[in-house]
C-alpha cells in the first residue's frame, strides 16, 4: 500500500516535515527529511523514551540542518542512516521507512 505524503517541493533542502497517517490501522507520527536531494523517512519515535522528536512543527533537525535532533535530550542522528551518534541511545536507530519519489510526489511505501 503506497500513502501519498506531499509534492517533494513541500519540504525545503535541507528540511523536514511531519505527517499523521494511518499505518496498519493505527494512527502513527512520521517524519521526512529532504537533504542534499535525497529524502528519508522514519518513525517519529526517539529510541531512549519513545518521545517524539521536534521541538517546534516540522523541526526535527539541529540549527545546522546537518543532523536530526531529539528536542527531549537532545539526542543526534544521521539523516541518512538514522543511526544515534550522540545522546542517551548512541548506537541505537531511528526506524525507517520505505519511501518513494513519483512525478515529484513522496509515497510511503507500506
Amino acid at each position: 500500500m503506497s500513502h501519498i505524503l506531499c509534492k517533494t517541493s513541500d519540504i525545503e533542502d535541507p528540511g523536514s516535515k511531519g505527517f499523521e497517517l494511518k499505518i496498519k490501522r493505527k494512527m502513527q507520527s512520521i517524519f521526512v527529511v529532504h537533504k542534499d536531494r535525497e529524502f528519508f523517512a522514519y518513525y517519529n519515535d526517539c529510541p531512549h523514551t519513545g518521545a517524539t522528536l521536534e521541538w517546534q512543527e516540522d523541526q526535527f533537525l539541529d540549527l545546522d540542518k546537518a543532523l536530526i535532533q531529539c528536542a527531549t535530550h537532545d539526542a543526534l542522528f544521521i539523516i541518512n542512516s538514522g543511526e544515534c551518534i550522540a545522546g542517551p541511545c548512541v548506537g541505537e536507530a531511528l526506524t525507517s521507512l520505505p519511501l518513494s519519489v513519483i512525478d515529484d510526489t513522496l509515497h510511503l511505501d507500506i
